[in-house]
């Protein structure tokens, strides 16, 4: 038989790991400039671009997008060389796909913090991006699959099985979801909407969780783990189980995420059942990894690697344990919209994306610059500051979660909210915040100690190389099953049919889903009250998602009375459908908004924005300041009104022409509002003579962002008019 030389591609892998290490600081420090903005909220006072608003989403694309997906890429780069007997397909391709991910990284931290985004939750990047991770993606999977069909390995182990996955369902989720119309060159409209754009944003939400956090990772494990221990898989058979039963349940348990919402009940039930179902599989990986390290034990104790991949399966049997319970009614009732999500969601990140990274990493630098890792001692300091870190990151936010529900949800004898005032939970969970910070802190610390030692162990090796390998070349497929040939073992040297296979598994739970959802009128009732947004309201409505108010404040009150007493009538299907895109929200670090029309006055919103704190003593919300002195470029009005058109929004010929004329009613009647207050009056001619006085342009009240944005807020629920809680919203009022 024929022995084949041929070389691995190290320095492919070389470029991701420091990519990892990079995008991982920076991450890392904008989630702990953002847990110190909970503490002071006006850290970045004035400047537009620091907001945490527009910074949330930096911090989540970072880690999840830059820091994981590079540490995924050479993971994924590194062992599917070795696992095949093969060179990467093609090196170019290799290279396109390292700096095309790291040109939308760049791309995502210039245009987040200027505020263009979608606002969907992990999706937030914009059309121009979106086209480029597809065709990124795309070269991606076309260099993996090409590696696969020209391996001289007969039968692809476990770990490619997840990776495909990976490839298959990351392309899918991210094109459906991603379905927008473009406006202007960095805006666009989502082509559903209200619940359907719910539905999808997490269908595609919780598996960009499953099938970029976990899937590859998964694969990673499979053969990190069995490398750094010097031990075989635990079981064969468990991981054939665990790949199939994991594909084709996470898939439907996206609905869990919007559980008494105005999703129709039979989604919200389907995405329960299957969410339960999830741990069977979860945990099956998780006992194959840890009994992995049967034997191997003595060396976890020494090898800070095997320590932290402990830690990191460990943390993802915890954290797929969590999910599924999130996911009955009853606890997510509770947990819903509250910090103890930002616990679970971190338990994840910190402890099985971090720490598992963090150990393949330690594995890969001495390995491939060919020497020793400089420190041990502080590679074990690392392990042992991230795991109090991540504790001390975690309890708090699972206490402050439990505070927050118990407090929204308290009643005194007489019926009546006993901490009627949101701001009254805020400031029992400041202390949690100081502690969150304080973990975060220890967390990032470690990385720096990690950096300083991986830069030291590079300066000591040798400069990487491409690695010198044989292997028999791979005679024909015979794609007929061999007699006495297990099933899944002659599926496993037929990649084609494999990844048909795949792609049916994960296909069937989104079409059973999402299909009824958008094509079934039944299931979203309209509401003839329901009228289009004016001009004026949706300018004002696409400020609220630049800044990222989305991020902190719900639209979506849920049918319990607790939420029914202190925001108003539970919201319904038919209220949503003319929001592209939907804004129900995540999480309440400020009260829910889908009943704050008419609530406030006009100057009250204009003061709270401006400083939040002299409307609500207390308030941890930062001020949007920029807001009230910006210009309000409304010159996209109507194209934007054409777009709407199109996603069958029934604005007539008449409104779009009327457009300019319409809005400048209703900023002017604004306008006129605001001199209600005698105290902003006088303000207001001081700024004119100051300008006046300067030679300065002054901008009339009326052409400011601020009356856009309070048009919005002010047109918030007030298309559902409830005759019995009329008496009560005007005595609240």
């Amino acid at each position: 038989m024929e022995v084949q030389q041929f070389h691995y591609d190290n320095k492919i892998v070389q470029k991701f790991l420091y990519a990892t290490l990079l995008w991982g600081v920076v991450g890392m420090l904008v989630g702990l400039l953002l847990a110190f903005m909970f503490l002071f909220p006006n850290l970045t006072d004035g400047i537009s671009w620091l907001s945490f608003g527009r910074l949330r989403p930096l911090h989540t694309n970072a880690v999840i997008f830059a820091f994981v997906g590079n540490a995924m890429f050479a993971g994924v780069y590194y062992s599917t060389q070795r696992l095949l007997k093969a060179r990467m397909f093609n090196d170019v391709l290799s290279n396109i796909n390292f700096w095309g991910w790291q040109l939308i990284i760049v791309s995502a931290a210039l245009t987040l913090p200027l505020g263009y985004t979608t606002s969907k939750e992990y999706a937030e990047l914009e059309w121009p991006i979106d086209i480029a991770i597809a065709v990124v993606w795309v070269v991606f999977a076309w260099n993996f699959i090409g590696t696969l069909l020209k391996r001289r390995q007969r039968h692809f182990y476990v770990a490619i099985w997840f990776y495909l996955a990976t490839i298959i369902t990351v392309a899918v989720l991210h094109i459906f979801n991603s379905l927008e119309l473009p406006v202007s060159a960095l805006k666009s409209y989502s082509v559903y909407a209200g619940v359907q754009d719910a539905l999808v944003q997490w269908w595609y939400g919780h598996n960009a969780v499953a099938f970029f956090l976990t899937t590859p990772f998964l694969g990673l494990m499979y053969y990190f783990v069995p490398k750094a221990a010097n031990r075989p898989v635990y079981s064969y058979r468990l991981s054939i189980v665990h790949f199939w039963s994991l594909i084709f349940i996470y898939i439907w348990a996206g609905p869990h995420h919007l559980l008494y919402s105005a999703l129709p009940d039979w989604a919200q039930n389907l995405g329960v059942v299957f969410s339960v179902m999830l741990i069977a599989p979860s945990w099956g990986g998780m006992i194959n990894g840890l009994l992995t390290l049967r034997g191997a034990w003595d060396k976890v104790r020494t090898n800070p690697v095997l320590k932290f991949m402990v830690v990191a399966i460990t943390g993802y049997g915890m954290a797929t344990f969590e999910g599924p319970m999130l996911s009955l009614k009853n606890v997510n009732a509770i947990a819903h919209f509250s910090d103890w999500i930002i616990a679970h969601v971190h338990v994840g990140a910190l402890a099985w994306n971090g720490f598992l990274t963090f150990g393949m990493v330690y594995w890969l630098i001495p390995k491939m610059f060919k020497t020793r890792l400089h420190s041990v001692p502080l590679a074990n300091f690392h392990f042992w500051i991230g795991t109090l870190g991540i504790v001390l990151y975690a309890l708090p936010m699972y206490v402050s979660g439990f505070t927050q529900a118990l407090m929204w949800k308290d009643f005194n004898p007489d019926g009546t909210l006993v901490y009627g005032n949101f701001l009254e939970t805020v400031n029992e969970i400041l202390p949690m915040y100081w502690m969150r910070a304080i973990g975060g802190t220890m967390y990032l610390i470690g990385m720096f100690v990690m950096l300083y030692n991986i830069i030291a162990t590079v300066r000591s090796g040798s400069g990487v190389e491409d690695e010198l390998a044989e292997a028999p070349a791979l005679a024909r497929v015979n794609s007929r099953r061999q007699a006495g040939e297990k099933y899944h073992t002659w599926l496993e040297r037929l990649p084609v049919r494999f990844a048909v296979l795949t792609t049916i598994a994960i296909l069937i739970g989104g079409i059973v889903q999402i299909i009824p959802t958008l094509l079934v009128e039944s299931n979203i009732p309209t509401i003839t009250s329901v009228k289009p947004y004016t001009p004026l309201e949706l300018e004002g409505r696409d400020l609220y998602i630049r800044e990222g108010c989305v991020g902190c404040h719900s639209q979506m009150i849920r049918p319990f009375r607790s939420e029914v007493e202190r925001y108003g009538e539970y919201a319904k299907a038919g209220e949503f459908v003319y929001d592209h895109p939907f804004l129900w929200g995540s999480k309440r670090t400020g009260p829910d908004l889908l009943r704050v029309g008419g609530k406030y006055s006009d100057s009250w919103h204009l003061n709270h924005m401006y400083d939040p704190q002299s409307t609500s003593s207390g308030s941890i919300m930062p001020a949007y300041q920029w807001l009230v002195r910006n210009e309000h470029d409304r010159s996209a009005v109507q194209d934007k009104m054409r777009a709407m058109v199109t996603l069958g929004v029934p604005y007539t010929d008449e409104d779009i022409a009327g457009a300019f004329e319409s809005m400048d009613a209703q900023a002017a009647q604004i306008e006129q509002n605001l001199y209600t207050d005698p105290e902003f009056a006088r303000s207001y001619e001081e700024q004119k003579q100051y300008a006046r006085d300067n030679g300065e342009e002054f901008i009339e009240m009326r052409n400011r962002e601020i009356v856009a944005m309070i048009a919005y807020l002010q047109r918030l629920g007030t298309d559902i008019k409830v005759e019995q809680n009329t008496e009560i919203a005007s005595e609240k009022r």
